[in-house]
């Protein structure tokens, strides 16, 4: 973890400079954003929370989103990261939050995304959604992988 530990570091030294805070919303990355982010000594005057909301159940206990609120949305898609997102920016008053939902694998999900697709986003002053396709089968190294792409999301978008 030492690569996302660095990552989360200059987010974190960025986010106490401006005075932001973060929330994270993550699936198949396991809490691997929220590790880096707490990593990060002073971590408690940016970071105010996470979930790992890695089943529709959680997405209900943890986000408060029922189902009938994701309009025929699918998890592991670009909308669906955005409104993770955006709820854990509401939910827990934060300046940004950062998503993330896919199929770590070594096999893809119900929806026919092959193991090492995720979409990852970022809502706050700047919002930004990308799909990841890491070609990778490999759960382990597709979990850094999500994690990364989204930190660095949420990088460009705080220095944006």
């Amino acid at each position: 973890m030492t690569d996302l530990n660095a990552l989360a570091g200059e987010i974190g030294e960025q986010l106490k400079e401006l005075g932001h805070t973060v929330a994270v919303a993550e699936s198949s990355s396991g809490g691997l954003m929220s590790a880096a982010l707490l990593a990060v000594p002073g971590a408690s005057k940016y970071y105010l929370g996470g979930a790992v909301v890695y089943t529709p159940k959680a997405r209900v206990l943890f986000m408060d989103i029922p189902t009938e609120a994701l309009g025929g949305m699918r998890s592991a898609s670009e909308p669906y990261a955005l409104l993770l997102a955006r709820t854990a920016r509401e939910r827990f008053g934060a300046t940004w939050a950062v998503s993330e939902t896919g199929a770590a694998g070594p096999t893809g999900n119900h929806y026919g995304d092959a193991p090492g697709h995720t979409c990852v986003a970022v809502a706050g002053p700047v919002e930004a959604v990308v799909t990841i396709e890491t070609g990778e089968s490999d759960r382990a190294a597709n979990m850094q992988a999500f994690a990364a792409a989204a930190l660095e999301l949420l990088k460009r978008a705080v220095n944006a």
